[in-house]
This record gives structure tokens, C-alpha cells and sequence, in this order.
């Protein structure tokens, strides 16, 4: 683990030390916003729809732009921070892990859309915020027994668990606050050299979505309809 990751390690705990609550209701916001849409953003079902279209009715092809352009997304220095309605929510929380919960959970919710699963069920809506921990963090909270399963099995679960809400919400702010201190450290230092300051910046972002999106687009798999 890189110094910068096992700093935001440290820090994440104290997330709600430092601002109780806020952090887990920034997370349910940013879904809430990423799903139904916000400022000049469309909701994830309606950006879904318009990549299907493009790509010829090909959910493949369509999920695969919908990573792409979330990488663009989370890539843009304060793209997503300045969207009216965001700003108010980054009192407690800082602007960047509002930003990037917005960009991840529209990408995932879109995949979501796309593999047949209903974005208003609270179930889909859990695994949303799992595939944002990413596979390895997921595979170890389910050894730690804190998570029943992976994303798909919290998906398709025969009912949904109200107690995962909160879980969730708290891993995703953690892990966010993780990549954001990371990101920090990594950019201060590399201030040093000319440029590659912002570059650490937009690609830390850029490839910790790249990494949610592959990974969502392989554990969630088309679901059949009954």
C-alpha cells in the first residue's frame, strides 16, 4: 500500500468523528442525484438509454462508453464540485469526495440500468455503493463478515437489509476519504516537478473510477427478467 492510501487509511475512521453523519448523508445525496440527475447532468437511466441508442442497442458497447466518458468526468478538475446543488453539500465534507461519489455512483447506477436492475430498489442501490469500495476492499469486508456478499449477491438478495444502508454509506465515505488523502499527499509532493502535480491529481481519479467501472461491469451481470 502506496504512503499516501495508508494515510487515508488512518484517517478514514474518524470521517464521522469529524462531521457525524455528514459524510454518510453526502454519500446518499450523491446517489440520490446520480440516479434522478442534477444541474446539466441526466439521471444515470436517461444517460444509460442515450448510450444504448448510440451504440446500436449493444449494452456492451454502451457500459463500455459509460466507463470512458465517467473517467473524463472524474478526470475534469472541478467539473462535477461546481454543479449548482453540489456546492452546499461540501460544508463538512470536502468538495472532491462529493465530486467523485457523484461521478462513481452515476457510472454504476448506469451499468446498474443497463444489466436490468431496478434503480429504485434499495437492494440495487446498496450494491451501487459496494462496487464503489472496488473488489478488494468488498472481499475483505465480506471475510471480516461486516458485508453478506458481493454487489451482485446484495443485488439480487430475496429481501432487502435496511441495516446495509448506513454500512454502506460509512465504507464508501471512508474509502473516498482514503483516495482523497492519498491523492493530496501525492500532489503536494509532486509539486516539485512542473505539471505533474495536476496530472497525479485528474489520473488518481481518473483510474480509481476507471477500476468501479470494470469491476461493477463484471459482477453485475444481466439480469433475467421474470
Amino acid at each position: 500500500m502506496s504512503i499516501g492510501r495508508s494515510l487515508g487509511r488512518n484517517l478514514a475512521p474518524r470521517v464521522a468523528e469529524m462531521a457525524p453523519g455528514a459524510a454518510t448523508r453526502v454519500v446518499h445525496e450523491a446517489l440520490h442525484r446520480a440516479i434522478h440527475g442534477v444541474g446539466p447532468l441526466p439521471g444515470a437511466a436517461a444517460a444509460a438509454e442515450k448510450q444504448l441508442a448510440e451504440q446500436h442497442g449493444d449494452p456492451d458497447r454502451a457500459i463500455h462508453e459509460i466507463v470512458e466518458n465517467h473517467v473524463r468526468f472524474a478526470a475534469a478538475e472541478g467539473f462535477v464540485t461546481n454543479i449548482g446543488g453540489l456546492v452546499t453539500m461540501t460544508v463538512t465534507v470536502p468538495a472532491n469526495i462529493t465530486g467523485l461519489a457523484l461521478v462513481q455512483c452515476r457510472m454504476v447506477a448506469a451499468i446498474a440500468h443497463l444489466r436490468s436492475y431496478d434503480l429504485d430498489d434499495p437492494r440495487t442501490r446498496d450494491a451501487i455503493l459496494a462496487g464503489l469500495l472496488g473488489n478488494d476492499r468488498v472481499n475483505a469486508l465480506i471475510k471480516k463478515k461486516r458485508l453478506p456478499g458481493t454487489p451482485m449477491a446484495i443485488a439480487t438478495a430475496p429481501v432487502h437489509d435496511p441495516h446495509l444502508d448506513t454500512l454502506m454509506a460509512t465504507e464508501v465515505a471512508a474509502e473516498l476519504v482514503t483516495q482523497v488523502a492519498g491523492k493530496r499527499l501525492a500532489t503536494t509532493l509532486g509539486r516539485r516537478v512542473p505539471v505533474v502535480g495536476g496530472m497525479i491529481g485528474a489520473g488518481t481519479d481518473a483510474f480509481s473510477t476507471w477500476q468501479v467501472g470494470r469491476y461493477m461491469a463484471r459482477e453485475l451481470l444481466p439480469r433475467r427478467h421474470r
